[in-house]
């Protein structure tokens, strides 16, 4: 008799070692997103005032800037899904890249003071983005290989976890980008 309750309790404590351990992961990729979103909405409110600064200087770039800010307002939609986000976040990226390497051109812009802080404090928000990314996609990590692997994935799935989105990017997110200062 006290054999059967040892196993149980081993079993027991199993379970709730599983559980905990499957709960830890699940709570540590919704941490590491939210440090995506804070980054994302540091990134978002230096943007209006990049835009202003860049304005003045570089006025046939209108058509950038107003792409720019139209991503800007996609991404702080409360309802936007995780895949769409991602991409949108992607192209937001890409395209301050592309206003900072036009900017350059500019000599009275790489002369204004407000112009070099918000491309420094931009360029440490996409430092830190891209570290909350790769944090987020350890993470994300972790929790998908707990919930495949045996015995976990026997309480993931009565738990009802199933696998989170990893962050990537579209491969011609990956070419050099072609700039132009014609």
């Amino acid at each position: 008799m006290t054999y059967f309750i040892a196993v149980f309790i081993l079993i027991l404590l199993c379970c709730v070692f599983l559980y905990n351990n499957l709960i830890s992961k699940k709570n540590k990729t919704e941490e590491a997103y939210s440090s995506i979103d804070i980054m994302l909405k540091k990134r978002t409110d230096l943007i209006p005032q990049l835009v202003n600064t860049v304005k003045g200087a570089i006025q046939h770039e209108r058509e950038t800037l107003t792409e720019l800010t139209q991503l800007r307002e996609k991404l702080l939609e409360q309802h936007i899904q995780l895949k769409e986000r991602f991409e949108l976040e992607s192209q937001l990226g890409m395209m301050l890249g592309k206003i900072q390497v036009r900017a350059e051109a500019y000599p009275d812009l790489k002369a204004n003071q407000n112009f070099l802080l918000l491309q420094s404090s931009l360029n440490e928000v996409e430092e830190q983005l891209s570290a909350a990314r790769r944090a987020y996609n350890a993470a994300v990590n972790s929790f998908n290989n707990a919930i495949e692997m045996f015995p976990s994935n026997l309480m993931g799935k009565m738990m009802g976890y199933s696998q989170r989105t990893l962050f990537t990017i579209k491969e011609e997110e990956k070419k050099v980008p072609n700039i132009s200062f014609n």
